[in-house]
């Protein structure tokens, strides 16, 4: 199965139908599991799924990402700024502004790109 036809199945599981975003990745040790639902020129969404430690480094990006957290709590640097967010919190990581996140448990964030 291509990537590709991987994402077509995740994101036809999700239309017209209810999932339990929590389930659509699941975590893997010491590793950083990404889902990509939808990839298309306006915007991404993906869900990724952060073991306990595990960390994306500071980096930027040229559009706008909503975050959305889903499960577990995690430590963000937004220019410069530290943020920790617990499932049930959404944040915005401004377009062009440095940003890393830290897995500070197992965490899993539902992370929206509109470009």
């Amino acid at each position: 199965m291509t990537e590709r036809t991987k994402q077509t199945t995740l994101l036809d599981a999700c239309v017209g139908r209810a999932q339990s975003l929590a389930a659509l990745a699941g975590y893997a040790d010491d590793s950083i599991v990404s889902k990509t639902i939808l990839d298309k020129a306006s915007g991404t969404i993906t869900l990724f799924a952060f073991d306990k430690g595990q960390k994306l480094s500071e980096h930027t990006s040229p559009y706008d990402a909503v975050v959305q957290v889903v499960e577990g709590r995690a430590h963000l640097v937004i220019g410069g700024e530290a943020k920790d967010v617990v499932a049930g919190e959404l944040i915005v990581m401004p377009a062009n502004v440095p940003h890393s996140v830290t897995a500070v448990e197992q965490f899993k964030m539902l992370l929206v790109m509109i470009r």
